[in-house]
C-alpha cells in the first residue's frame, strides 16, 4: 500500500486493513502534512522506498493522494507487471477549495484534480469510498476536460467508470463499545464531532443553536475538535454565547474521553457541504445518535428508506428538524441507529474487501 499522507482517517484505515486483511499488506509512506507537496513529490519519495525494499508484491494499491502515473514511471522495471489499484477517500476534482487558498486565486488550483484523473486512469481498479464519491467525480470529470483547448479525452471517463466500484470506508467501530454510557443528561445533548473548518459550515450550525436558545429551546452542547488559529471566529462566538449550554467544549486527550462524550450525546445535526462518506457522523450513529443529516452528499446512504423522511433535511429547514428532534427525542430514542453503519466495521467490511483486492489481475 502506499500511503503518501498518513495521519488521521488516512492511517486509521490503511492500518485497519493490513490488520484485518488476510492478505499480508506492507504500507509505504509519508508524513501526514503539506497535502500539496505530497501530492506532487510524494511519489518521487515512495518510489525510491519501492525500489530499496526486496518484496515483490501481487498488487500496488494507492491512495488518492499519490500521483500514480509518476510512481509507476519511476519504478516501471520492477512495477510494470504488477497490477494497481487506487482508493479514492477525497478527490481534488469535487472538494470545495478554501476561498482563502492561494492557489485558486492563482488559478493553480488544476493540477491537483489533473493527478486525480491520470491516476485513476493508469489504474487497474477504482475503488471509492461511497457511491456519491464515484458518481459525482465522474459526472465533474467531463466538464473538468472541456477546459482544455483540445484532444480533451472525454472517452476516458467511461473508462475509468467501467473499472470503479465502490468500497465503503473500514473503520474500527467496536472500539466504541467498551466505552458505551447509560449517562443521561436533563436535556437532550447536540453534538458536533467534525473538523472545525470552513467546509463543515459551523456558521449554519451554531446560528442554528443561537435561534433555539433565544427561543426557549432546551439543550445541552458537546463540541469535539482541535483548536487551532485558522478555525472560523463563530467557535469563539459560540463558546460564549452558548456557555450555559456547554458540557465540554474542544480537543479531547485520548480516545476513551472521545467515544464517552460520543455515547452521552443524543442529536447530530450536520451541515457539511463537503462529505465523500462521513466517518464522523457514522461514529456518532455507531453509538446511536440521532443523525439530522442534509439531504446530500454521502448522508443518504447510511440511512434506511424508512428514516430518511425524518433524519434528511432540505436546505433551510434545519432548525425545523432539529427542533422536532428535540421535542421528540424519547421516541427518536428507540431506534437503533447502530445497525444501520455496524456494515463499515472491519469485522464485517473485510471480507468484501478481501475479495474485491483478490479479482484484481
Amino acid at each position: 500500500m502506499l500511503e503518501p499522507f498518513f495521519s488521521g482517517s488516512h492511517r486509521q484505515w490503511a492500518e485497519g486493513l493490513q490488520k484485518h486483511s488476510g492478505h499480508q499488506i506492507d504500507i509505504l509512506s509519508l508524513p501526514g502534512r503539506h497535502w500539496k507537496w505530497r501530492m506532487h513529490g510524494g511519489a518521487i519519495s515512495l518510489a525510491k522506498q519501492f525500489m530499496n525494499q526486496d518484496e515483490n508484491p501481487d498488487l500496488i494499491l494507492a491512495t488518492s493522494m499519490l500521483d500514480l502515473t509518476t510512481f509507476l514511471s519511476l519504478t516501471r522495471s520492477k512495477s510494470q507487471n504488477i497490477p494497481t489499484a487506487i482508493y479514492f477517500h477525497e478527490n481534488q476534482l469535487t472538494y470545495p477549495w478554501s476561498p482563502q487558498d492561494r492557489d485558486v486565486k492563482n488559478k493553480r488550483d488544476n493540477h491537483y484534480a489533473f493527478i486525480n484523473y491520470t491516476s485513476a486512469l493508469v489504474a487497474d481498479r477504482v475503488f471509492f469510498n461511497s457511491h456519491y464519491h464515484r458518481d459525482s467525480f465522474l459526472d465533474a470529470l467531463p466538464k473538468f476536460l472541456n477546459q482544455f483547448p483540445d484532444k480533451q479525452g472525454k472517452e476516458n471517463v467511461e473508462l475509468i467508470r467501467d473499472k470503479s466500484e465502490v468500497l465503503y470506508l473500514g473503520m474500527d467501530l467496536a472500539r466504541f463499545d467498551k466505552f458505551e454510557s447509560k449517562e443521561r443528561q436533563t436535556y437532550p445533548v447536540i453534538l458536533w464531532n467534525h473538523r472545525w473548518e470552513y467546509d463543515k459550515c459551523p456558521e449554519v450550525f451554531f446560528s442554528t443553536l443561537f435561534k433555539l436558545k433565544e427561543k426557549g429551546v432546551k439543550f445541552r452542547l458537546v463540541v469535539l475538535g482541535e483548536q487551532n488559529d485558522v478555525n472560523p471566529p463563530v467557535f469563539d462566538e459560540a463558546k460564549e454565547r452558548l456557555s450555559d449550554e456547554i458540557l465540554h467544549w474542544g480537543y479531547a486527550e485520548s480516545f476513551e474521553e472521545y467515544a464517552r462524550w460520543v455515547h452521552q450525546s443524543d442529536i447530530l445535526p450536520v451541515t457539511s457541504n463537503q462529505d465523500f462518506f462521513g466517518g464522523s457522523v457514522v461514529e456518532a450513529m455507531y453509538c446511536n445518535c440521532i443523525p439530522i443529516l442534509p439531504n446530500r452528499l454521502a448522508y443518504p446512504e447510511h440511512l434506511s428508506e424508512e428514516l430518511k423522511p425524518r433524519c434528511l433535511y432540505k436546505e433551510g429547514e434545519l432548525e425545523i428538524s432539529l427542533k422536532s428532534a428535540i421535542k421528540q427525542i424519547d421516541e427518536m430514542r428507540k431506534t437503533d441507529y447502530r445497525s444501520l453503519v455496524k456494515k463499515y466495521d472491519w469485522g464485517e467490511s473485510i471480507s468484501e474487501y478481501d475479495t474485491s483486492l483478490s479479482s484484481i489481475n
